[in-house]
């Protein structure tokens, strides 16, 4: 680690400060995606690893997306920012830290995962990838393994913060899971479960339009990170009144290399987008954001600061549950961002449709005033 090199050698406190390293380490991952996005796109392109735009139950946005080309964009770009992601992780953060060595793992489970399902979409014909099956076995199998192993650090270091849930707006509230014995700890595994895996697959299925998806997780991401630097610092949470996790403050800089990967690869997804994140990418990045907010005690307020990848994946479960028993649509089409592009209405058509970049930066901003409100919670409780 870079810090502790120039520490030793030089004397330099300047890195022992958390937030001097969180601003370093999303510099180093936006100058990183930035330097290996245009080598790996031109790669993926010569190799032609184009996105079947075909593979979509609504005929009307396959026509669409053919017309603006989009079969022509290369995919998997998750692979160069994953890995300026990682590589900035690895160079600023204290490797010493339970929480970002986890979160490192899980990132890299993820994405393997995410490369596995992206590999055989591209290789095989008339292959829709991994079935939703094996995807979520490989899924759940890198989330239980990190929680499992977060559960053993809890209980023989002493620390049950970190199993117990915070709802917010109440004071002093606290479920104590960890009091409950062994039902209370099966009770967080699969409650973390639901949070991590869900919040996964809530940004791979916001992963539709130019921008959307890497735009929302720069907004959420820096909202995360300031609850985990805030968390951890034991004077701010008791001024707060916020539960104190001992080094969570570490995940910020974590924070900071995701904020800046996604501002290298935004560089080329941005409308019209050069290269589309791909499983590979959001699987890993949605995953990372549910852990930042499992370490932040935030897991009840990741709806708020997620609400555009909430608003995407409600909207696609509640359409499937809906059709399949009645034979009708409560939207549009689902995800809604789509029922915008192709209608311009939620729940019936409108006038005329939304263009694509004017959905982009709606959903920015409604993800912006989701960061703003759970940011408001920190003083409410």
């Amino acid at each position: 680690m870079i810090p502790g090199i120039l520490d030793e050698l030089f004397g330099i406190r300047l890195f022992g400060y958390i937030s001097f390293r969180m601003a370093l380490a999303a510099l180093t991952a936006f100058a990183l995606a930035l330097w290996w996005g245009r080598p790996t796109i031109a790669w993926l392109r010569s190799h032609r690893v184009q996105e079947d735009v075909s593979k979509t139950d609504a005929y009307e946005l396959a026509r669409l997306n053919k017309e603006n080309k989009k079969h022509e964009t290369t995919t998997m770009g998750g692979s160069f920012l994953i890995a300026a992601l990682l590589t900035s992780v690895l160079l600023w953060a204290r490797l010493d830290n339970i929480h970002v060595v986890l979160g490192v793992i899980l990132v890299a489970g993820f994405a393997a995962v995410g490369f596995i399902d992206d590999f055989k979409k591209l290789t095989i014909p008339e292959s829709k990838g991994l079935s939703r099956r094996s995807k979520m076995l490989g899924l759940s199998i890198v989330t239980f393994g990190c929680l499992g192993a977060l559960c053993y650090y809890a209980r023989a270091s002493g620390r049950d913060t970190l199993l117990e849930l915070y709802p917010p707006l109440f004071k002093d509230s606290v479920i104590p899971l960890p009091a409950w014995g062994f039902v209370g700890i099966a009770i967080f595994l699969a409650f973390e479960w639901f949070v991590v895996v869900g919040s996964a697959n809530a940004t791979n299925i916001t992963d539709g339009l130019d921008g959307l998806a890497a735009g929302c997780l720069i907004i959420s991401g820096l909202t995360l990170s300031v609850f985990c630097y805030v968390t951890g610092r034991y004077d701010w949470t008791a001024y707060l009144n916020l539960p104190h996790v001992v080094a969570a403050s570490e995940m910020a800089v974590v924070g900071g290399a995701l904020v800046g990967g996604c501002l290298g690869f935004l560089w080329y997804n941005a409308y019209p987008a050069q290269v589309f994140m791909g499983d590979s990418g959001s699987l890993p990045l949605g995953g990372l954001l549910a852990w930042m907010a499992l370490v932040s005690k935030q897991e009840l307020v990741l709806p708020l600061i997620a609400c555009v990848f909430v608003l995407d994946l409600g909207s696609s479960w509640l359409q499937t549950f809906y059709y399949k028993r009645t034979k009708k649509r409560v939207f549009t089409c689902a995800p809604v961002h789509h029922g915008l592009q192709l209608t311009g209405g939620f729940f019936k058509p409108a006038d005329k449709p939304w263009h694509e970049v004017q959905i982009v930066i709606r959903f920015w901003i409604v993800a912006a005033c989701g960061a703003m409100a759970s940011l408001a919670l920190l003083k409410v409780r």
